[in-house]
């Protein structure tokens, strides 16, 4: 009897054991999320934030796309869970010219578009007739004529929308400035550190890809209060679920920008709201 009564205490114990360790995996259920994102700094940023995130029952993988057109299609098509490579503008226009519904869930981080040039130091110093490099990315087009128009190369039609701008927008250039813009945006490092052109434009990831530092080597930089940040985009109705609010939390937590302020060292400015 003293042996059966032992191995029922032992039988019952084994038994409450397993029930807790039962409510223990339940309460720790991880979910898993794909995020799309650009190299540098999206990735990287991405793979900082993993380990809180796995605290918060995220588990979080990194797609890396080395172009602006595939992850929006990955996202649409439900290859991701979200993406982050992108400005608002750029977003609308996708949105425009796919049919898309792709919404924001908010924005992280500002990368300062710039200018920069193995010829001049300044924009005023560009002699008459200087070819200026851009890419083929409309979305950026009006911070590239903000550049230009706030160093008062250029002026703008009356009622241009920057948002929308192209380059048909010009109505003064009395530098009589050449803008050629039909060249990937990743390419524009190369250009660059080959002497092509007068002056290139190129994205801060971009920048920072190729090791240069856009608040130190940009002869002309965007302004912090841009209207340019970088978002997560999601599907529409994926805005609320926990797994992309817990995301933005973390991306957006006073921790995390300061560690974005450290790491780029300014080239990468974050952005605490929307």
């Amino acid at each position: 009897m003293k042996k059966k009564g032992i191995l029922g205490l032992l039988a019952v114990a084994a038994t409450a054991i397993l029930l807790v360790g039962c409510g223990k995996s339940s309460s720790t259920k991880t979910t898993t999320i794909t995020v799309g994102a650009s190299s540098v700094p999206h990735a990287q940023i991405l793979k900082h934030v993993q380990p809180e995130l796995k605290k918060e029952g995220v588990n979080l993988k990194i797609k890396v796309f080395q172009d602006y057109v595939l992850p929006n299609k990955a996202l649409a098509s439900k290859e991701l869970d979200a993406n982050y490579f992108q400005h608002i503008p750029f977003l609308d226009n996708w949105n425009k010219e796919n049919n898309g519904s792709l919404v924001s869930a908010g924005k992280v981080h500002l990368e300062p578009i710039g200018v920069y040039s193995k010829k001049v130091k300044s924009l005023k110093d560009l002699k008459d007739g200087a070819t200026v490099l851009v890419s083929s990315n409309v979305a950026d087009y009006g911070r590239v004529l903000t550049l230009f128009k706030d160093a008062g190369l250029i002026t703008l039609k009356k009622g241009t929308d920057l948002t929308s701008a192209t380059f048909n927008d010009i109505k003064t250039n009395k530098r009589h400035l050449k803008f050629k813009h039909s060249y990937e945006a990743k390419l524009m490092p190369t250009f660059y550190k080959n002497n092509e052109g007068d002056a290139v434009v190129i994205n801060a990831n971009y920048a920072v890809q190729a090791g240069l530092n856009p608040k130190k080597d940009a002869i002309a930089l965007e302004k912090s209060d841009s209207p340019y940040a970088n978002i997560v985009a999601v599907r529409k109705g994926d805005k609320n679920k926990p797994a992309i609010k817990k995301l933005m939390t973390v991306l957006r937590s006073k921790s995390t920008q300061k560690w974005i302020e450290k790491k780029y060292k300014g080239a990468i400015l974050p952005v605490s709201a929307d």
